[in-house]
């Protein structure tokens, strides 16, 4: 199979703020964790420090009832609303490349945005990925909540559930853009590979022979190709999952109409970067 060019997504790198420069007032949502998790040790520590004197909750932070207090400080501006598939495919690869440089967004995560999706959603992307813990989607984007159809299998696997819940992104939240993401050593079709070379089912019990039967083709059609075998199975596999999505009787039509943008794509665990294919 001939794979089309790679285009490769290409992201500036972090500057370093100048002397007298300030720096971004916000952390990303990474290091944000990081800072959360510190502070949640000390105040354990501090607690045990002084039983004499537990701590007590500041009234303002106090959820009486179940209400939550608003939040303060300037909402983030929406994002202009995404029309096509390639307007959907744009601002997902710059969330990436905001990802890459750790330049997160401020994305409005906040109260406002859970009520406002909790109402009703319009996100603008359908995305297929692996369940590899370390691909989570939202963050490889840069999205918030609302914004993204996730559906991961390993190794983006089909089955009815799986292409039943791409096609139920695409149809019916009438997402302009389907993308199948694979990534870099995925263990999925990795195991796929051992089991195909010791010709043996990689379990008897359970389902995770069909995983193996289902990636095996993807396998198979890289052999003797030159390259790292992985990697090669890896971009295979996103090319036979998207041929098969194109049969789909719900996916097929809304790609010919031009409802509907479908790539592939290929993320890289070592540097963070997605190169669309």
């Amino acid at each position: 199979m001939n794979t089309p060019p790679h285009l490769s997504l290409r992201t500036p790198s972090a500057s370093t703020p100048s002397a007298g420069t300030p720096s971004r007032s916000r952390p990303s949502r990474r290091r944000m964790l990081g800072l959360l998790a510190a502070g949640a040790a000390g105040a354990v520590f501090t607690g045990c420090a002084d039983d004499a004197a537990p701590e007590v909750t500041p009234a303002a932070e106090q959820i009486p009832g179940g209400t939550v207090p608003p939040a303060t400080g300037p909402a983030p501006s929406p994002p202009l609303p995404v029309v096509d598939g390639n307007q959907a495919l744009q601002r997902l690869l710059d969330g990436n490349a905001r990802f890459v440089a750790e330049r997160d967004e401020d994305l409005d995560e906040g109260i406002a945005r859970r009520v406002a999706v909790s109402k009703a959603q319009h996100p603008f992307a359908t995305v297929l990925g692996c369940v590899d813990s370390r691909v989570p989607i939202e963050l490889v984007f840069d999205q918030g909540l609302g914004d993204l159809v996730v559906v991961r299998s390993a190794g983006e696997a089909l089955d009815h559930s799986v292409t039943g819940s791409v096609e139920f992104g695409v149809a019916e939240l009438h997402t302009p853009l389907l993308v199948v993401l694979g990534h870099q050593r995925c263990g999925a079709l990795d195991a796929t590979i051992k089991a195909l070379d010791s010709r043996r089912r990689t379990a008897e019990a359970g389902e995770l022979g069909y995983i193996v039967d289902t990636l095996a083709p993807a396998v198979r059609q890289v052999a003797g190709k030159a390259g790292d075998r992985l990697t090669n199975a890896v971009h295979a596999n996103v090319d036979l999952v998207l041929a098969r999505l194109r049969q789909s009787p719900v996916i097929g039509p809304l790609e010919k109409s031009g409802k509907v943008k479908l790539v592939g794509a290929y993320y890289e665990l070592d540097t963070g970067k997605v190169t669309v294919r």
